[in-house]
């Protein structure tokens, strides 16, 4: 599975740039999504013989002949369907619609012409949009003769193309180029681009040489921070199915972004949107809800919490969205554990607080440890914080914030602290501050079996994002995670890291 991009950008950036859209509109199971990676040039959209497993629109950016596309996938569109979902999916699709410069309707070249198809064409000549018909699955000159039947739905321009093999997609985009208002503004405007995988290469900032504990700068007290505010943070939204992450996407965007539904395992595709929130862009990423493996049987359920997993590795912070009425189950620890140890800053957002505090739904039953733990009432904000940082101890330094995304009320806390905890992701704390904070430390309260215990020599921050410190010591041996976990206290209780793991290696003298 190839890394996740992220290269959609706004409605109303692309449209002051003077890029044009295309939609992408067809029925279920036609080729959409895969037409779409095949322009946009990565596996951004989940392609499977399944139907429907589009259901959000996908943005992309693409370029042709020199020219800058933004280009829109939608699901698959079936105009009388009553049910909440394809309803929904059809109201994604009319916003793509009303964006386009130039539509394209996909049609299957191996099925026969169907009275959605003719529906379909009959509602997107309302549009007043350049429509452009492509026979798909035309893999072959072959085969050309099976888009004869398709004259019937009256578009003149019709291309036989095979989205998978990219067969005849070069003429299709040419014909859309040709109606295309000429662009001027666009031109100084750079293309974003999909991020490549992290290396030593394109750290921050390399490892610094060992201190010079003679030299050091009279000024040099404070941590100091990476802060670019031209930097994009990606932010994943995580959690397991039907906890809100969707209802939550469209709160933090003011939007109707994702669709939102009590069925659980909606959302397939990760769904992104910029916000910009006092000078700093962030961009928001709705994924799929995390499952365990046993309970995913189709194989779009698969492909959408593998690559949710992917969105989240791509990400600077994760929100974990837990339900209040649910409280913190196996499955959630589990994912924050994904987030903890692939290095990503993280927030706890438990959502849905208004029912909790409002007795219309009890949390789940608490187990009998939690009985003897829990003295108060299950609506109390402290002792629901107890509980929750009982079952997850290893996120002691993620902040909580309790939200109810439906209705918007505390969610207006989350920003002030995603820009909080961004800045300590990237905070740099200097050699001769972390020498002068190891001869502070009581390395004698560490409970460390002898045999264990090491001489630190001089410590150094490696890298940021998260923050790495290597440990120079006298012998060479494996850190024990009683040592490892008092120096990590340690060090969050001099200089923050508010929100972020913390990595911390050991070297040896002599190697």
């Amino acid at each position: 599975m190839t890394q996740p991009t992220y290269n959609s950008t706004s409605t109303l950036a692309t449209t002051a740039a003077g890029i044009p859209t295309i939609a992408i509109v067809g029925r279920p199971n036609v080729g959409k999504s895969t037409l779409f990676n095949r322009v946009v040039g990565s596996r951004r959209a989940i392609v499977g013989d399944e139907p429907g497993i589009t259901r959000d629109r996908l943005y992309g950016d693409a370029e042709w002949e020199g020219r800058r596309l933004r280009i829109v996938d939608t699901g698959g569109i079936l105009p009388e369907e009553k049910d909440l979902i394809p309803s929904e999916i059809y109201r994604q699709a009319r916003v793509a619609l009303d964006e386009a410069a130039a539509i394209i309707m996909v049609v299957d070249g191996r099925t026969e012409l169907a009275g959605p198809d003719l529906e379909l064409v009959r509602l997107l000549r309302k549009s007043n949009r350049p429509l452009f018909l492509a026979v798909n699955k035309v893999d072959s000159e072959k085969q050309s003769s099976l888009i004869n039947d398709f004259h019937r739905l009256g578009i003149p321009k019709m291309f036989p193309i095979s989205a998978e093999h990219g067969r005849g997609i070069d003429d299709l985009f040419d014909a859309i180029l040709e109606v295309l208002p000429p662009n001027e503004s666009s031109e100084n405007v750079p293309v974003a681009r999909a991020p490549r995988p992290r290396s030593k290469k394109h750290q921050e900032q390399s490892e610094p040489s060992p201190p010079n504990f003679n030299g050091e700068q009279a000024n040099d007290q404070r941590p100091t921070t990476n802060d670019d505010s031209s930097h994009e943070t990606k932010v994943a939204i995580i959690g397991h199915p039907n906890v809100g992450k969707s209802t939550l996407l469209n709160c933090l965007t003011s939007s109707d972004r994702a669709i939102v539904s009590p069925i659980p395992g909606t959302t397939r595709d990760a769904v992104d949107e910029i916000v910009e929130h006092n000078g700093r862009r962030f961009r928001f990423i709705d994924t799929a809800g995390i499952r365990r493996k046993g309970k995913t049987h189709l194989m779009a359920e698969k492909l959408s919490v593998v690559m949710a997993r992917k969105h989240l590795e791509g990400a600077d912070i994760a929100l974990l969205v837990i339900d209040a009425t649910e409280g913190v189950s196996q499955l959630d620890a589990s994912i924050a554990g994904l987030a903890h140890e692939s290095g990503r800053s993280l927030i706890i957002v438990v959502n849905k607080w208004d029912l909790v505090i409002s007795g219309k739904e009890k949390p789940a039953r608490p187990t009998k440890s939690e009985r003897m733990r829990e003295s108060k009432r299950p609506g109390d904000r402290d002792a629901y914080e107890e509980r929750l940082r009982y079952e997850l101890k290893f996120l002691n330094y993620a902040p909580i914030v309790f939200i109810s995304a439906q209705s918007g009320k505390g969610t207006e806390k989350i920003f002030p602290l995603l820009e909080e905890v961004a800045t300590e992701r990237r905070k740099r704390v200097t050699t001769s501050q972390m020498n002068r904070f190891i001869e502070k430390v009581d390395f004698e309260r560490a409970s460390v079996p002898m045999k264990s215990r090491v001489k630190i020599l001089y410590m150094t921050q490696a890298s940021v994002a998260p923050p790495t410190f290597v440990l120079f010591t006298n012998r060479a041996v494996k850190l024990h995670f009683s040592y490892q976990r008092f120096l990590e206290n340690q060090i969050r209780e001099a200089f923050g890291f508010v929100g972020t793991p913390i990595w911390i290696k050991n070297r040896a003298r002599n190697s």
